[in-house]
């Protein structure tokens, strides 16, 4: 479980929502991406998955740094796509849908490409 929250101070109370939930909704945005191949785990995950933990946030990573949401992905990109025209789609579209569904404006997405992928 995430420890970290974005927290919305209200007239009415308080709002927290958990980097698991942003997590989630950004893999979604970003695998809806054309030419994204898919999402690629970090090593630390890889070696989570072996031992059985699952982690619900394979190749993203979101943290809540100085009022901003940054975001991390790790994507492959599909064998004839452009990867920088790809990265900035995934960029956009992660923005969009943490903008939309969470109402915060400040967002940097870091795209990191770890590879091609080819059809079989």
């Amino acid at each position: 479980m995430a420890e970290n929250y974005i927290t919305c101070q209200e007239a009415n109370g308080s709002i927290n929502i958990s980097e698991d939930v942003i997590s989630t909704m950004v893999r979604a945005a970003v695998l809806d991406v054309e030419g994204v191949a898919g999402l690629s785990n970090t090593a630390g995950a890889e070696i989570a998955e072996l031992i059985g933990i699952k982690t619900l946030s394979k190749g993203v990573k979101v943290q809540f740094l100085n009022d901003k949401v940054v975001v991390d992905a790790i994507i492959t990109v599909a064998y004839g796509n452009n990867v920088v025209n790809v990265a900035r789609s995934v960029q956009e579209k992660v923005i969009n849908t943490v903008s939309a569904a969470t109402g915060f404006e400040k967002a940097e997405v870091n795209v990191h490409v770890s590879g091609i992928a080819f059809e079989k």
